[in-house]
This record gives structure tokens, C-alpha cells and sequence, in this order.
């Protein structure tokens, strides 16, 4: 009975050695192992033998990355108003030993390490530069929060601001600012739209008026070159009548008279044409001035007569 119970105590005995010598460790997570209170070695994912009573695990480490929200902060800014911003730290331990031995708390130093950073960066913004700066903050953060933690063993990968909360009285004349810029680009754009189409209008009706006063010269000069070629070859009919009669009279050989006579009918059928000038051949002058010395004889020849009775009138009265 009582080999039993030491056989049953013994079993006990190296169960519990065998669980505390045997350590399994997880993927990507590392256990710092201490012997006798000093810092043995880190144990990377798989299974681990350790001495029991001398060796003991101080802490689990994950090297995944991890997030830590910063509780919102109020910062004054550089125009003495008071914002609040929530912030997110995203972070990855690269050195577990340091994370654990550099630190009491990591992420107690990594959230007061970005608390005074965002006022120290954001005190020195205006109230704008602020919301239109994001990114640089951003950047600005994780540059210094990176640089700090390296002597823990902590990367710091990216730090995002979530939200930026100004003061209600604030928000309110933000949106009538924001409204009243966006009333003022509306009306800039609508008069904009109405110079454009103002233009556009103007210079449609100028090429319409051009492409009417081409159009009108272009109707006046085939209007003036129909009427004159109808002019000229007008002339050119009365001409070759002209030239007929004349051929006509050339070939009847007729006296001078004749010819006198019928050059004055053709200058009568010319004249009768819708030409503003009626040139007159040499022969038909010579015929004008044969009339005119022709009515010269008959007038003296009337006074003559007259003269004559008058005469033999008085004659026969003595």
C-alpha cells in the first residue's frame, strides 16, 4: 500500500517537472525566459525545454502588429482655440527583450509619448492648417513616436488621426463659412457661365453679320457684272447692227445722202438701247452736221420768201 502511494506521488512528482519544463509557444509570439531572475534567452514559436524551479517565463510577447487607441485629447492651438483629436498608434515590437526590460509599460510610454507630441505639433497650427494638414501631422507623429520607441524595441508603422472635434460655436461658423464660401463659387461660376455664353452669342451674331455682308457683296458684284455684260453685249448687238447696215449700204453703192440718211436711222436704234453712252460713228456726225447746215439753208431760204412777199406786198400798195 504504501509503494503505491510513493509510485503515485512520483508520477505527480514528474507530471508537474514535465510541466514546467516543457513550453510550447505559439506563432508569432516569444517568451523571455529568466534563470534565477536574470534574463536567460527569448524562445521563439515552437516547443521550448526549461529547468524548472530555475528557469520561469517573465512575459509573452506578440510580434504581430498591434493598434492603440489614444484617448481623445484636448489641444489648444496656435489661434488659442481648443480642439479635440482622436488618434490611433498602429505598432510592432521588434526587440521583445527591450520591450519588456527598457519599460515598465509600453504602451503606457508609447500613449504618453503621443499625447504630448500631438500638442506640441498641433500648438504650433492654426485652427486651419489643422484640418488641412492632416497628412503632415500624420507624418510628423509617427516620424518623432518611431524615433522615441526604438530604444524599447517598438517600430512604430503608422499613426492616423481619426477625428479633429472643434468647439460647437466654432463648428457653427465654420458651416456658415464653408456656405458662404460655397454661395460665393456658385455665383462666381454662374457668372462666369453668362460672360461665356455672352461671348459666344456675340461672336456668333459677328460671324453671322460678316457671312451676311460677304454674302450681300458678293449678290452686288454678280449683280453689277450680270447688268454690265448685259450692257456689253447689248452693244455688241447694236454694233453688229450698226456694222450690217453698214456692209448693206456698202454694197448698194448709194449716193452720200443715202448714207447720211441711213446712219441716222441706225443712231436712232442704238439710242433706243438701255446704254447710259451712245457712241456716234464718224458718218453719222458728218450726217448731223450735213442736217444742221441743211436746216440752216431752209430757215434762210424761209426768211428769204418772207422777206420777198413782204416786198411786193409793199409794192403793190404804192
Amino acid at each position: 500500500m504504501g509503494g503505491i502511494i510513493f509510485l503515485i506521488v512520483l508520477i505527480v512528482f514528474v507530471l508537474i517537472i514535465a510541466y514546467k519544463s516543457i513550453k510550447v509557444v505559439k506563432q508569432s509570439e516569444v517568451y523571455i525566459i529568466e534563470r534565477l531572475g536574470k534574463f536567460h534567452k527569448v524562445a521563439d514559436a515552437g516547443l521550448t525545454i526549461i529547468f524548472p524551479f530555475v528557469d520561469h517565463v517573465r512575459s509573452v510577447v506578440s510580434l504581430k502588429q498591434q493598434t492603440m487607441d489614444i484617448p481623445p485629447q484636448g489641444v489648444i492651438t496656435q489661434d488659442n482655440v481648443t480642439i479635440t483629436i482622436d488618434t490611433v498608434v498602429f505598432y510592432q515590437i521588434t526587440d521583445p527583450a527591450k520591450a519588456v526590460y527598457e519599460i515598465q509599460s509600453l504602451k503606457k510610454g508609447i500613449e504618453y509619448l503621443a499625447i504630448t507630441t500631438i500638442r506640441d505639433i498641433v500648438g504650433k497650427m492654426t485652427l486651419d492648417e489643422t484640418f488641412s494638414s492632416r497628412d503632415l501631422i500624420n507624418q510628423r507623429l509617427r516620424s518623432i513616436l518611431d524615433e522615441a520607441t526604438d530604444k524599447w524595441g517598438c517600430k512604430i508603422d503608422r499613426v492616423e488621426i481619426k477625428d479633429i472635434n472643434p468647439p460647437e460655436d466654432i463648428r457653427d461658423a465654420m458651416e456658415k463659412q464653408m456656405n458662404a464660401e460655397r454661395n460665393k463659387r456658385a455665383l462666381i461660376l454662374q457668372s462666369e457661365g453668362e460672360r461665356q455664353s455672352a461671348i459666344t452669342l456675340a461672336e456668333g451674331q459677328k460671324a453671322a453679320a460678316i457671312l451676311q455682308a460677304e454674302a450681300d457683296k458678293e449678290a452686288r458684284i454678280r449683280r453689277a457684272a450680270g447688268e454690265a455684260e448685259a450692257i456689253r453685249k447689248v452693244a455688241e448687238a447694236k454694233a453688229e447692227e450698226v456694222r450690217m447696215v453698214y456692209d448693206a449700204i456698202k454694197k448698194a453703192d448709194p449716193d452720200e445722202k443715202l448714207i447720211q440718211i441711213k446712219s441716222l436711222e441706225a443712231l436712232e436704234e442704238v439710242a433706243k438701247g438701255d446704254a447710259n453712252k451712245v457712241f456716234i460713228p464718224f458718218e453719222a456726225t458728218a450726217a448731223l452736221s450735213g442736217l444742221g447746215a441743211a436746216t440752216e439753208v431752209i430757215k434762210d431760204g424761209e426768211k428769204k420768201a418772207v422777206d420777198k412777199k413782204l416786198k411786193d406786198v409793199a409794192k403793190d400798195q404804192k
